[in-house]
């Protein structure tokens, strides 16, 4: 027995020195000396991917071999090769790596190669792991930030699958003509009816903007958008004669619609609705040269014509999620400004989500005192673990910030005076772990002031709910409890402090848009609260049921206050069994209440959903991921920014997306294969009835990958031109032409002309409009033939510059205009108006 005690007491006190040891560590390493490289070592398989870490000690003391642990953000696959760490997951995409037994302390000047083995093939930068930093287990509750990580770029021999090659490019762009820029029609989106008179207008400081009273908020934001252009604003009147900008009441027109026509003595803008005069005012402003926005004017020439227009599509909506990543106010308020000139007219605000809540509720301030800010923590009750690379810090502008009720109404009102609906979204019952965790703190902060009831009174979870799921996003804690009765005083409170922030705004609300995706097996089924429902309610008979409970309840809430039900396609289906497989079908329950569905999946097996729900009697709002979602990449490059699982989506995509018939012209599969067309022989076709049933088209920016608003204007633009021009033009003749050949033909030339319009005269624009907006450029394509180097380009306009020195291309270097003799390495790089340039393209002569 006492040799037992003397091994026990020696097994303390050497546990003791350990932690002594490793404490003394943690107080002399400084991680601000610990730089990580990570780099690909082996992609060639589909089905894995070895990649390697590298740990390098730049300070004067050891990293010890313990008592820490490297948080990040990737693949909850990779798997450690020689055993040295372990990678476990956290929650969400946070992971940790620990070092085991055979990591030995890594010296001051040394660095340790640690390789890994992922389950899926590496395509793109964001598959990376990032974000990394490092607790010490002797205060588990501060997060110190790193360096930031060094990536090493996959060597382009090696990988070529990584990247779309300039031959690619260049075959991809080589049917574009390059079209004068006279020859262009000069108002974008296209109108329905368009002529040129070749009689301009001299526009300027002077000539006044005569509008009948009704339109005095229109003359206004016109008068304030010419003050941009010439440095003095012009006088808005009611009454007036001799050479104006006249804004009239013309009777019998749609509730968008317009005429535009430009003489030699006025323009003269005719509208039944201040809609429709606004919308001719985008018009006249696409009219004003690009040129005449670099420096103020003293006139400008507005070419003469005539045009009739309407819109397509009453719902032509662009959504943005700022839950992911934090957008501030400044920006938002400059995207209304740039939806607004292209005619868009619905702002879809996904301002909460797992990772973040984004809006002041003055009644439940947890929801953004807790839920509006990310750091490193151990339990969630302060604020959320990180996501997505916003790191330890709160203060990280990425991870954390919320608009307060001022700010909020203050968009409102913005919105409201350029036509713009805002539709808000409460992300239910899944995708909202941060409401939950937001109102686990409140409830704490009550039961503490034993205050019972009211803790409970908001609760958005069943306390001894022990099921056991996982979402999509690897998170196991996100999804509302829809039996709890708390939940609806949640929901109904949060829906009634919104409705006061748009009547404080004057701004009109007809929905809410309540979520709905990505609800994971699993929830709810030892749920108590779920149970004891489906003992007491005869029409809950499983957690199946529980989804047209929940959405059966928010849609009487809402109709008490007048408005319908929005949310994605999911509010509108329900399982059942075929063929022994459990799918999703229109769930005819709901089919007349008007519910608007917004519907993003037309991946394999759902390529047809949208028309079956639109063919059932659900208003459709068409958010087709092939054509739409503006977070994917733009194309298969490793350093293409954006995401991929749904494939690429460049400008092109929501251009040739036909609204009535997208099958007819899907191209290409969700990895940018072409397509095979046979898949849609017995696929459902939009039927007069369902056609009718569309009532817009919608694209979403989803903001994991976009951090900042030069990134979040990177992933947008060009690509909702495309989004524009088929939202609110009619069916271009290629669209309705059953001759294959004829409609190819066809196609061929509206996208020549659309290319040249978008690169001649609107990213010239938007160089200035707004402040200036932080478009892609794509990069040129090019192919050797006859020794010599060919390049085009995506978007004639732009100028292409080069170098054979092996130097980047910069705004001095020679500009492309024939064929480049050259014997080694071409770089080619496009360049707009302001000297901004975009991707490089190297081309190797040699070969």
């Amino acid at each position: 027995m006492k040799h037992l005690l003397l091994v026990i007491l020696l097994f303390v006190s050497f546990g003791t020195l350990l932690q002594a040891q490793t404490k003394k560590a943690a107080s002399t390493f400084d991680p601000a000396t610990l730089k990580i490289t990570w780099e690909l070592v082996d992609n060639s398989s589909p089905e894995q991917t070895v990649s390697a870490l590298t740990l390098a000690n730049t300070g004067k003391q050891a990293l010890p071999a313990s008592g820490w642990s490297l948080y990040f953000h990737g693949s909850g696959s990779a798997k450690s090769k020689d055993g040295q760490v372990n990678v476990m997951a956290v929650n969400g995409d946070l992971l940790k790596m620990v070092p085991t037994a055979s990591f030995k302390s890594l010296p001051a000047g040394e660095s340790r190669r640690l390789e890994f083995v992922s389950r899926r093939q590496v395509l793109n930068t964001n598959d990376t792991p990032e974000g990394f930093y490092l607790v010490w287990d002797s205060n588990p509750s501060k997060g110190i930030a790193l360096p930031a990580t060094v990536y090493t770029t996959p060597d382009r021999e090696k990988n070529a699958v990584l990247w779309k090659s300039a031959q690619a490019l260049y075959e991809q762009n080589k049917t574009i003509e390059d079209i004068p820029l006279e020859k262009l029609p000069k108002v974008f989106p296209t109108p329905t009816s368009y002529s040129e008179t070749g009689k301009s207008f001299a526009l300027t400081a002077a000539v006044p903007i005569v509008a009948e009273a009704a339109f005095k908020g229109e003359a206004t934001l016109l008068a304030n958008y010419l003050e941009t252009v010439f440095g003095k604003k012009p006088a808005v009147q009611t009454t007036g004669t001799g050479k104006a900008v006249r804004l009239e009441k013309k009777e019998g027109l749609g509730p968008e619609a317009y005429e535009l026509k430009v003489t030699a003595d006025a323009i003269t803008i005719s509208g039944t609705t201040p809609a429709g005069i606004f919308y001719g005012i985008q018009s006249l402003k696409t009219l004003i040269p690009p040129a005449a926005l670099a420096s103020p004017q003293q006139s400008v020439a507005i070419a003469g014509v005539s045009v009739q227009d309407a819109p397509r599509f009453g719902h032509r909506a662009f959504m943005l999620d700022v839950a992911r990543n934090f957008h501030p106010k400044q920006e938002v308020l400059k995207l209304l400004d740039l939806m607004a000139l292209y005619k868009l007219n619905v702002f879809h605000f996904h301002m909460s989500d797992d990772e973040g809540w984004r809006l002041e509720i003055p009644a439940l301030p947890e929801l953004t005192q807790v839920g509006a800010k990310r750091g490193h923590t151990l339990d969630n009750k302060q604020f959320l673990q990180p996501s997505y690379g916003s790191g330890p810090s709160g203060d990280n502008k990425s991870g954390s910030g919320y608009f307060s009720k001022a700010d909020f109404i203050e968009i409102l009102k913005y919105a409201n005076d350029r036509h713009i609906r805002v539709i808000p979204e409460i992300e239910t019952p899944g995708h909202a772990r941060a409401a939950i965790k937001a109102m686990d703190a409140r409830y704490d902060r009550l039961m503490k002031e034993g205050k019972k009831a009211e803790a409970e009174r908001y609760l958005l979870r069943d306390l001894n709910d022990k099921s056991v799921y996982k979402s999509v996003q690897n998170w196991n804690d996100n999804v509302i409890d829809v039996a709890q009765p708390s939940t609806y005083n949640f929901l109904e409170t949060v829906v009634d402090e919104i409705l006061k922030m748009y009547k404080e705004a004057g701004a009109p609300i007809q929905t809410i848009h309540f979520g709905g995706d990505e609800v994971p097996g699993g929830v709810w089924q030892k749920s108590p609260a779920v149970q004891a429902l489906i003992k007491s309610n005869p029409k809950v008979k499983n957690t199946d049921d529980l989804w047209f409970y929940f959405y059966g309840n928010v849609n009487d809430m809402l109709k008490k206050r007048n408005l319908y039900l929005s949310g994605w396609e999911e509010i509108g289906l329900k399982k059942v069994k075929e063929n022994g497989r459990t799918v999703y079908v229109p769930n005819p329950q709901f089919a007349n209440e008007n519910f608007h569905v917004d519907v993003w999946n037309n991946l394999t097996g759902a390529e047809d959903l949208a028309y079956k729900l639109a063919n059932a009697g659900y208003k459709v709002v068409l958010t087709n991921v092939t054509n739409l979602y503006f977070d994917l990449a733009s194309q298969k490059d490793y350093d293409e920014p954006g995401l991929y699982w749904g494939g690429y989506v460049d400008v092109d995509k929501p251009f040739y997306f036909i609204p009535y018939d997208y099958l007819k012209n899907t191209k290409e599969d969700s990895r940018g294969e072409p397509v095979d067309r046979a898949i849609f022989k017995d696929k459902v076709r939009l039927t007069e009835a369902g056609k009718a049933n569309i009532v817009g088209i919608q694209a979403p920016l989803w903001s994991e990958t976009v951090r900042n608003n030069e990134r979040l204007e990177f992933m947008i633009l060009p690509k909702l031109l495309g989004l524009a021009e088929r939202a609110w033009a009619s069916d271009p003749a290629w669209a309705t032409e059953s001759d294959e050949a004829k409609s190819n033909a066809l196609y061929g030339t509206a996208w020549s002309e659309f290319v040249n319009v978008v690169g001649k005269r609107e990213l010239p624009r938007l160089d200035k409009y707004a402040g200036g907006f932080n478009y892609r450029i794509p990069a040129p394509g090019a192919m050797v033939a006859d020794g010599k180097v060919h390049a085009n380009q995506q978007l004639p306009g732009l100028t292409i510059r080069y170098t054979t020195d092996g130097t980047e291309p910069s705004a001095k270097s020679p500009e492309y205009k024939a064929p480049i003799t050259a014997n080694g390495t071409v770089k080619l790089r496009a360049f707009t108006t302001t000297g901004r340039g975009g991707k490089v393209t190297i081309v190797n002569t040699k070969k």
